[in-house]
């Protein structure tokens, strides 16, 4: 069953009912009844609910407690008291499913995103639960681990188990789901059954505020690197910003004396490794390519926040590095509960601006629909209301290059397009805008080109 809808409709507070968090965890006010296979959730404690219902939430380094990815995937059969053989032979199962083995042995704090998500919904499958709640599994994920968690969801319905997916994205679900329920302000105002759904127009989804069922072919040739060439454009005199020499690796060598900095003979090595890039003042560029290719890395060198990091940013013949850079570029993170200090969405947003000016405030938070939250604290909203405050306060940053590292993860179509026509204000007024994405719907509404990385390296270049 699809649970879908605008970004704090109410999908995930309905998934909280289901598996227990409401209201063992989450504290409020609740009348009624809730049965999840013959067990009254409100007199049934978490932990027994555990094993009948398996959940992978949004962000999914809120349900990890191991360091590395074995010890995660292991963790709750672990936790349960089943015997090693066992553990070992869901371990070995879970793995083939979700074609973890790359990812095995590795520190969980080293994956990107997409990658701890994987891990996410492997350690819940090990549990063997006959219901699996995903709450937007897919808002980290590229083309190929969107296809896995296809097979995989597939997988588990064929075994008979109920999954209850809350999702944004609707392309890779429309051949799986049984039924659709279409969420506002809390209460269910549509249901569709599967065949009826996906006969929707594009104009009845945009209407709803939801994302397209079907996908253009350029999309997928694009976004899976299918019949992509490997040459990249010479540079023009009217490319006015260049990246030279980034490169940056995890694990550096070790010197006793001194510590030697990166050069092109060291590109074998690193896991970035960018010797030129122009873009024009002004371009909106979108950065794509698998889960670890590197997309944020290079986000994170660019803006000065990898300091062993050597790359020079030149912009109108001014040369940055290091430290410098931060003056320049402001970044927007994957995971934005990284970057929201204050008490309230206002002082988030002013938090950014080098003058307070609370007229200006308000228009970025009225732009992205958050002037009726800007009192309430940013914790305490839905994720993709979290991922518009830490945007407003990257429009309120006067930087010349702004950063944005998979923004529209968790947001609605609608809130996509509002995304999408700032980016694009924000490029008539000079600021150039890297956006690292999954999403095909964000680069066709915004983007002017497309920088494509694959292993640390820019595969193609190519304008959309």
């Amino acid at each position: 069953m699809l649970l879908c809808g605008r970004s704090g409709c109410g999908k995930t507070t309905l998934t909280r009912l289901i598996n227990g968090l409401i209201p063992h965890y989450y504290k409020g006010e609740l009348s009624g009844e809730v049965t999840v296979n013959g067990h009254v959730v409100k007199e049934t404690e978490l932990y027994k609910l555990a094993n009948v219902v398996g959940s992978v939430f949004q962000n999914p380094r809120s349900q990890f407690f191991s360091v590395d990815t074995d010890g995660e995937v292991v963790f709750g059969p672990e936790n349960i008291g089943l015997e090693i053989s066992e553990i070992l032979r869901r371990k070995e199962q879970v793995v083939a499913d979700f074609r973890l083995k790359p990812l095995m042995g590795r520190s969980l704090f080293e994956l990107s995103g997409g990658e701890k998500q994987k891990i996410a919904c492997a350690s819940v499958a090990a549990l063997l639960p006959e219901i699996i709640i995903l709450d937007e599994p897919s808002s980290n994920l590229d083309w190929d681990s969107i296809r896995d968690l296809r097979d995989c969801m597939a997988l588990w319905k064929s075994q008979g188990k109920t999954i209850v997916i809350s999702e944004h994205r609707l392309w890779y679900l429309k051949d799986l789901i049984d039924r659709a329920v279409y969420m506002e302000d809390g209460q269910i105002v549509h249901q569709w059954q599967r065949a009826d759904f996906v006969r929707l127009s594009e104009e009845e989804l945009a209407r709803l505020e939801l994302r397209p069922i079907r996908l253009e072919e350029r999309f997928i040739r694009q976004f899976s690197g299918e019949g992509a060439s490997s040459s990249l454009p010479e540079e023009s005199v009217d490319e006015s910003i260049r990246l030279r020499d980034f490169y940056f690796t995890y694990t550096p060598k070790k010197y006793f004396f001194f510590k030697k900095k990166l050069t092109p003979a060291d590109a074998p090595i690193c896991h970035l490794a960018i010797d030129r890039l122009s873009v024009r003042s002004g371009e909106i560029i979108g950065v794509i390519g698998k889960n670890g290719s590197g997309k944020s890395t290079l986000l994170r060198c660019l803006c000065g926040l990898e300091r062993s990091c050597i790359g020079v940013l030149t912009v109108d013949g001014k040369e940055y590095r290091g430290r410098e850079l931060t003056k320049e570029c402001y970044m927007v993170m994957q995971d934005v509960n990284h970057q929201l200090f204050t008490d309230s969405v206002e002082a988030e947003v002013l938090l950014s601006m080098k003058e307070e000016d609370t007229d200006a405030c308000s228009a970025i938070l009225e732009s992205l629909d958050l002037l009726p939250f800007k009192d309430k604290h940013p914790m305490s909203l839905s994720g993709g209301q979290k991922q518009r405050v830490a945007i407003a306060s990257a429009f309120a940053a006067d930087a010349e290059l702004l950063l944005f590292d998979e923004p529209t993860s968790g947001l609605d179509y609608g809130h996509m397009k509002g995304v999408s026509e700032l980016l694009k204000s924000l490029a008539k007024r000079g600021k150039t805008i890297f956006v690292s994405t999954h999403d095909p719907e964000l680069v066709a509404h915004c983007c002017d080109r497309v920088v494509r990385i694959e292993k640390g390296r820019i595969a193609e270049v190519s304008t959309v």
